[in-house]
């Protein structure tokens, strides 16, 4: 990796006006670093996820941003994505790869289990991701990670790993430092008081505070 630890940034759960969105996610990415975007439409039909893909994948990739398709393996491949992330509940890595290909990535939620992401890794995962670190409101989190896990992750496995789970710009700095190689964040960005832009800012000037106390 050129960057030892970069913003990994998800939808909201609904996208209500896909024009306004769009916007908004143009001004978000313009502000900061931004490694790359997870669609994440919970129960969405189909074609709701694929006008969402139509119309944010130009924006991402313009900015050298990858598009990242949440819980469906052959939606991503059909619409073109740049990988998939999924969840233990969802599909197992080999299966998802099975129906990627070996081109596109494959992300894994491994919540705050290294047994899981060392299965992960040894099934191809490009990724594995640990959380929730923080409460988080975006989704139901079983569990609870402690930022160690990141450190023992960084200095055993060379899988990237990252960091997910009511992360914000307050407390993204401890992550970065603890060793996450990505800062997964949803809530953080699009509820932040001054702006999405303004939270892409915060959170990369977070992650550069962290990284100097590597």
């Amino acid at each position: 990796m050129t960057d030892p630890c970069r913003l990994y940034l998800i939808t909201p759960p609904s996208i209500d006006d896909l024009a306004v969105f769009g916007a908004t996610l143009a001004a978000a990415l313009d502000a900061g670093d931004v490694a790359a975007l997870q669609i994440r439409l919970k129960d969405a039909p189909d074609e709701v996820i694929a006008a969402a893909v139509d119309v944010l994948t130009p924006i991402a990739h313009a900015r050298d941003v990858a598009v990242i398709l949440n819980d469906r393996p052959e939606l991503a491949a059909k619409l073109g994505c740049d990988g998939v992330h999924v969840g233990q509940d969802d599909m197992s890595c080999a299966e998802a790869r099975r129906i990627v290909g070996p081109d596109r990535m494959v992300g894994v939620t491994c919540h705050d289990s290294r047994h899981l992401a060392m299965e992960a890794a040894e099934a191809g995962a490009d990724y594995v991701a640990f959380g929730a670190f923080f409460p988080t409101t975006t989704k139901d989190a079983p569990t609870r990670a402690e930022p160690e896990i990141l450190t023992i992750w960084q200095e055993t496995m060379s899988v990237p790993c990252v960091a997910i789970g009511g992360i914000t710009a307050d407390n993204a700095e401890g992550l970065a430092t603890a060793g996450a190689d990505f800062i997964a964040v949803s809530a953080g960005v699009w509820a932040h008081p001054g702006g999405p832009a303004a939270a892409v800012r915060a959170l990369n000037a977070a992650i550069a505070e962290g990284l100097k106390a590597r």
